[in-house]
């Protein structure tokens, strides 16, 4: 990451230097402006490699955390809560509930 910010402020600052070689130095935010616009381009295009590597990259240590939080140790305080949320209360029938009866309908009568 560090690699591809020095290598985008890099081609900032080349392109920065270029202009100003060209004679765009009297305007100093035309100057700018054009650097940012242009190192923006040609970063997208050449840095493309670099930045898809770091995208991916990212994209596993995601997956990692989540499949990570998903495991939960058996020992721990969060399964036992986990267990604990699944009983049924007193009283309550241990098996799903069915669906509610219904009394008749006025349109039954």
């Amino acid at each position: 990451m560090v690699r591809y910010s020095l290598l985008r402020i890099l081609i900032f600052f080349g392109f920065l230097f270029l202009f100003w070689l060209i004679g765009i130095r009297d305007n100093p935010v035309l100057l700018l402006g054009a650097s940012a616009i242009a190192s923006a381009a040609a970063s997208y295009i050449l840095l493309r490699g670099m930045r898809d590597e770091i995208t991916a990259r990212l994209v596993e240590r995601h997956e990692a955390k989540v499949e990570a939080k998903g495991l939960v140790d058996p020992a721990s305080d969060e399964a036992a809560e986990d267990a604990e949320d699944e009983r049924p209360l007193p009283g309550e029938p241990a098996g799903p509930a069915g669906p509610a009866v219904e009394g008749p309908r006025s349109s039954d009568r």
